[in-house]
């Protein structure tokens, strides 16, 4: 680097090259396997851009209709616009079942997330000042753009998850730099565009509160506890106002909150849920066997099937009041330190713990959540050599709780080979990273980094993660052969349970540390 170079600008510009090297992958993921969301976004492109907005929650021409909040309808939208120059059969109604085998079609709609990702890469500029207004390592931004659990769930299975982080990233940034308003706002559009970031709100709020509008005298505070309601009120009234008009918002409210989904998602989420059906079909098992009659319930866990309500034959139902309450509960102690000790400083580890809860004990949660934590504890797991450790753990297990998305036999080489990147990626950079910063942490560190090393290799994380080949062997090799077709959901399972322990993992770490840190 140049002495006229400063070095928000040397990392700007490697942030860049990150970013185009990530977009090189991305193209080349282009013709690989699609999941049904492909479907459902194809659509919503041509709903919205068919449509008048009065008709976006009230058409049913599709399986898919549109669930999202109505800025992401708008979002949709905008990317629709250039479409008909490409091919008009991506916005006609009504869409056909199966897409158009034109190059073209598909390539537009890929691009479309590519695209998109560059509100994530400007958010992750605007990061690389941290809240002390120091410089991140750049290794933490490449942490988020390269990040092959991104790369898996929205370019090859199809979501716009870079999109809306970078939005949540965009907000997180504002509230480091101090400036509360913006944050708030940002987050108020987030809401908006994706309703299951509701979850963070809760810290949000208590944040917002104390930091921007307590502290500066009764009648200064209530003009910004003003400012900042109007700010959020008037985005809120942008993206609902119009279908308060058509009389519409118990429709669109029944579209974002389908709550007779169930507990559980088709393909379990590593999360705290998991190991609670587990003991129900164990102790139905064993008083079954002592002779009690228990019914089972339709909801089976070798099929992976659910229904309206919680599959349990001997444990209590659960209900979105219950997860609520837990969610809730789960994100006192969060709530509390944001309360009496509002830093900026904080505020990421704060979000993504909350968002945490969410995935631990939230209703109905896809495996994909994990994304909303794991992405903003990228930036942070350069703070420290815990930081650093807790991340390789747990971008491994989210990166790997993914792989059941990609079941196609021609997508294997590809997210066995993204994980394992990512993961040599991971290893080298905090090795070389902490092995130069040795002094400032107090250990003895040899030129090849084994203290490091040894850190990063304790017994009990590193059995835990040689598990996961294990569990990878049994599902790939032996599970047909000892089974056959029998017990198909097993080894799904099989990876829900063994992430779940990963996640429960990363959740407790978190809480510690905001509880003695923070």
């Amino acid at each position: 680097m140049t002495a006229s170079t400063s070095p928000s600008t040397s990392t700007a510009a490697a942030a860049a090259w990150a970013f185009a090297a990530a977009t090189c992958v991305k193209l080349l993921l282009v013709p690989t396997y699609r999941s049904t969301d492909f479907d459902v976004h194809r659509y919503w492109l041509a709903l919205t851009h068919a449509l008048p907005a009065r008709q976006w929650y009230t058409d049913v021409s599709s399986q898919w209709t549109l669930d999202y909040p109505p800025f992401f309808a708008h979002f949709s939208r905008l990317l629709s616009l250039p479409a008909p120059l490409v091919d008009a059969a991506l916005v006609s109604l009504p869409v056909p079942d199966a897409p158009p085998s034109s190059a073209a079609y598909l390539l537009y709609l890929r691009l479309t997330v590519a695209f998109s990702d560059l509100l994530l890469l400007a958010s992750v500029l605007l990061l690389a000042t941290d809240a002390r207004r120091r410089q991140r390592p750049f290794f933490a931004l490449v942490l988020v753009l390269w990040s092959p659990a991104l790369l898996a769930v929205d370019h090859v299975h199809f979501q716009y998850n870079g999109f809306l982080m970078g939005l949540l990233l965009l907000s997180l940034h504002f509230l480091e730099q101090g400036k509360d308003l913006a944050g708030g706002v940002v987050f108020a559009a987030l809401l908006c565009s994706k309703h299951l970031f509701l979850v963070a709100a809760p810290v949000y709020f208590v944040y917002l509160f104390r930091h921007y509008c307590c502290g500066r005298g009764v009648v200064r505070g209530l003009g910004r506890l003003v400012l900042m309601g109007a700010g959020v009120l008037s985005v809120f009234a942008m993206a609902f106002a119009p279908f308060v008009y058509y009389g519409q918002m118990q429709q669109l409210f029944s579209r974002l909150f389908p709550f007779g989904r169930g507990l559980f998602h088709a393909y379990w989420a590593p999360n705290f849920w998991v190991f609670y059906i587990i003991l129900d079909k164990i102790l139905a098992f064993l008083l079954r066997r002592l002779g009690f009659d228990i019914e089972m319930p339709e909801g089976s866990f070798t099929r992976g099937l659910v229904g309206d309500s919680s599959p349990f034959a001997v444990l209590p139902k659960v209900t979105p009041m219950t997860t609520f309450l837990l969610v809730i509960l789960a994100m006192t102690p969060c709530l509390v330190k944001a309360f009496t000790n509002p830093q900026p400083k904080h505020i990421i580890r704060w979000v993504a713990y909350a968002c945490s809860c969410g995935f631990m004990f939230g209703w109905h949660v896809h495996e994909k959540a994990s994304l909303h934590f794991t992405i903003p504890l990228a930036l942070i797991a350069m703070d420290s050599l815990d930081d650093a450790r807790h991340y390789f753990l747990l971008s491994i297990v989210s990166c790997y709780s993914l792989f059941p998305l990609l079941f196609e036999n021609q997508e294997y080489p590809i997210k066995v080979l993204l994980l394992l990147t990512y993961g040599t990626l991971m290893w080298v950079g905090f090795s070389s990273h902490f092995a130069a910063n040795s002094s400032r942490e107090g250990k003895k560190v040899d030129g090849s980094g084994s203290q490091v090393k040894k850190k990063f290799t304790g017994w009990i994380s590193l059995g835990y993660l040689s598990g996961m080949l294990v569990i990878e062997l049994w599902s790939r090799v032996f599970h047909h052969h000892v089974f056959g077709d029998r017990l198909p959901f097993l080894p799904l399972m099989m990876v829900s349970v063994y992430c779940g322990v990963g996640m429960m993992y990363s959740w407790m770490w978190q809480l510690s540390w905001i509880v003695r840190h923070t």
